[in-house]
């Protein structure tokens, strides 16, 4: 297997493609070219050799990336020179007369050959590698989390239900329908892992037949169709920290998936999305409170009751012509984070009522002639 294919090409996805984009087009392209589920097509087995062996790469976050730069140096397109030293007849002749470029051939700088650097990348193992493959740790899960405006000032707890990948319940992950027989898998002959490659390059993955496990069921799994693992919904009881804003993030270890074969389950990580309040605004640490008040209150001054976050009632005194956006200061009854606490900030608004009376405005027009105000 010449390790100069294009496994994007492979996988269908542009390069551009998010980790999430390949795992998914992976899982549906495996699914698809099973051996089990085409035994009458003899390249089945071939084409998923090639789906494993690009998903090794593609599916890893740093063997991606190094691959990525390979790519953007011309190692996929072949190269005109020769390592020094080499015969001008390094390669591998085809039918022809061409000749194969083998990455063995070559060196960059004077770092070693690409065989090397790419044995370094994507592992050294030899094909048929000996070992088990690990097991896999559970799938993590991010999900956005709206919570209500005084729950993120305060804190408290949360219920959410996420939607994850668990161990399936009626095979314990084995794959198999209950009473059913395994057998060795004939692909990576029970260990369970294949490994890809010529020269020095090779790369390691899970088995693609057997899915790690190096036994195959005779009968799979009525729930999980073999795979061993289901999609399922679970409910989780989220505490969230006081003063947490929008944006904020958390991550709970071993909230996730559960992790197949005894594996540890992966993570959950959330970001809260914060619901504006009816009545309170937030400030950095400090609470803004609109209060409305009448044309009454604000002209002969007041006394009012405001409710602070924890619930309780702090006394205001409005003094007499207090104009509309005037701000009193409650020290000490706002956000608490980090040792830090802000504080109650109360904002006057005037009302006025929307229609008058005769009596009413008689009353009004009296009381302005006697201010001295101009309407």
């Amino acid at each position: 297997m010449a390790p100069t294919k294009d496994y994007y090409s492979i996988l269908g996805v542009p390069s551009s493609a998010s980790a999430d984009e390949i795992k998914k087009q992976y899982r549906r392209l495996a699914k698809q070219h099973h051996p089990d589920s085409n035994q009458n097509d003899p390249r089945a087995a071939e084409k998923f050799k090639d789906l494993s062996e690009a998903y090794g790469v593609l599916g890893d976050a740093d063997k991606r990336k190094q691959y990525d730069e390979m790519r953007r140096l011309g190692a996929f397109g072949g190269f005109s020179g020769r390592r020094p030293g080499a015969s001008p007849g390094a390669g591998r002749a085809r039918s022809g007369g061409s000749t194969e470029t083998r990455f063995e051939d070559f060196d960059i700088g004077g770092i070693g050959g690409l065989g090397d650097i790419f044995s370094s990348m994507f592992g050294a193992g030899a094909r048929g590698a000996r070992g088990r493959a690990a097991p896999e740790q559970g799938q993590s899960v991010e999900t956005t989390l709206e919570i209500p405006f005084r729950t993120a000032a305060r804190g408290g707890k949360v219920p959410v239900e996420l939607e994850v990948t668990e161990e399936c319940s009626t095979c314990n992950g084995s794959g198999g329908a209950p009473g059913s027989t395994s057998r060795t898998c004939p692909e990576c002959e029970g260990r369970g892992v294949i490994s890809f490659g010529q020269g020095g390059f090779a790369v390691n993955r899970p088995c693609p037949m057997c899915l790690g496990r190096g036994t195959i069921p005779s009968e799979p799994c009525p729930t999980c169709s073999g795979a061993g693992e289901v999609r399922t919904r679970k409910k989780v009881l989220i505490t969230v920290p006081a003063g947490v804003d929008s944006g904020s993030k958390i991550r709970l270890k071993g909230q996730g998936g559960k992790g197949g074969r005894g594996a540890p389950a992966g993570d959950l990580l959330i970001t809260f999305q914060v619901k504006p309040d009816r009545f309170y605004e937030r400030d950095g640490l400090d609470v803004i409170a609109k209060v409305p008040l009448n044309i009454a209150q604000a002209t002969l001054g007041s006394r009012i009751s405001v409710r602070t976050l924890e619930g309780k009632k702090v006394a205001i005194r409005i003094p007499a012509g207090t104009s509309s956006g005037r701000r009193f200061r409650v020290r000490g009854q706002g956000i608490e984070k980090d040792g830090a606490r802000g504080d109650l900030i109360v904002e006057t608004t005037i009302t006025t009522p929307d229609s008058l009376d005769e009596g009413q405005e008689k009353l009004m027009r009296e009381f302005a002639e006697a201010a001295g105000l101009k309407f």
